[in-house]
């Protein structure tokens, strides 16, 4: 199997990503998504965008 091919996951995975770091980046995602749901739900309903947040 040629390693051009190879999932970007595992190369991460295999180059050091700790549960340190999957906890940032799960934290983050969490953040991320507390903002975004509200604003789309303003999208969605026709206010304005300062109103969803």
């Amino acid at each position: 199997m040629s390693r051009d091919f190879e999932p970007k996951l595992l190369h991460v995975l295999l180059a050091g990503y700790s549960r340190r770091l999957f906890a940032k980046d799960g934290v983050a995602g969490a953040i991320v998504g507390l903002v975004s749901l509200p604003l789309a739900i303003a999208f969605a309903s026709g206010v304005k965008p300062e109103q969803g947040l």
